[in-house]
């Protein structure tokens, strides 16, 4: 079953009014603070009990606040009424116009112009102005040119480095080369030693093999076993 509706309106039990005071108290301080941090808003609360006791909470300061809120509150007023908002223009570019002019004597002072109204004290700040910016200045070149020689460094290093292994990889390849002819000249001489050592088979046993061949056919005996007149022989002939 669900919670019943409440009916907003006066407790009339003090007792039952002072606890829903402090449980809806707590809850809408925790709602203002969540609402500050999630959506950095700038969030006040003031809270008067029925016994005139203040409970109050802040994002900032109370006073930073209730200063905003009058300053606003002050500006929303007189944007309503013509006159009122004529004059608030007229004083904010008035403001506008002493701050440029102020900011333009600074330029011209730092610049070494218009010192001539200056006092000896007002001279002694100028010049502690400009020495403290110029010591920044140099503080930031030195830091710039410091970072720079540590880059330009580190790639000396990284380029040595990459020299040292390239050195590595030549030596390897011209080790790899000369364990290759090594190996490409020992049986070459192998083979060549091999063949000046054979004998020709052309001067074996007293004969030149190259040497011209004739063969010779002789006739079949007749069967009467008559000796033929002429016989045909085989030989060999060597020339």
């Amino acid at each position: 079953m669900g919670r019943g509706k409440i009916v907003i309106r006066r407790i009339d039990n003090s007792t039952s009014r002072q606890v829903t005071f402090s449980k809806r108290r707590s809850g809408l301080l925790k709602k203002a603070k969540e609402l500050s941090i999630l959506c950095d808003a700038e969030v006040g609360v003031i809270i008067f009990s029925s016994t005139a006791k203040l409970y109050e909470y802040s994002s900032t300061s109370m006073k930073s606040v209730i200063e905003r809120y009058s300053k606003v509150k002050e500006e929303h007023h007189q944007l309503l009424n013509p006159t009122s908002e004529v004059k608030f223009w007229q004083r904010e570019a008035a403001t506008l116009r002493q701050q440029l002019q102020y900011l333009q004597e600074s330029h011209r002072q730092l610049m070494g112009e218009e010192l001539s109204g200056l006092s000896v004290k007002d001279l002694q700040n100028l010049e502690n102005q400009l020495e403290m910016s110029l010591k920044g200045v140099r503080m930031k070149k030195d830091q710039i040119l410091t970072d720079e020689i540590q880059e330009l460094n580190n790639k000396g290093n990284l380029i040595h480095q990459e020299n040292i292994e390239l050195h590595k990889k030549v030596n390897l390849i011209r080790q790899e080369n000369i364990e290759l002819k090594k190996k490409a000249y020992v049986p070459r001489s192998v083979n060549e030693v091999s063949r000046n050592s054979n004998i020709p088979y052309g001067t074996s046993n007293g004969f030149d093999l190259h040497a011209p061949i004739h063969l010779q056919l002789s006739q079949p005996e007749p069967q009467n076993n008559e000796t033929p007149a002429k016989a045909m022989k085989l030989g060999l002939q060597l020339h």
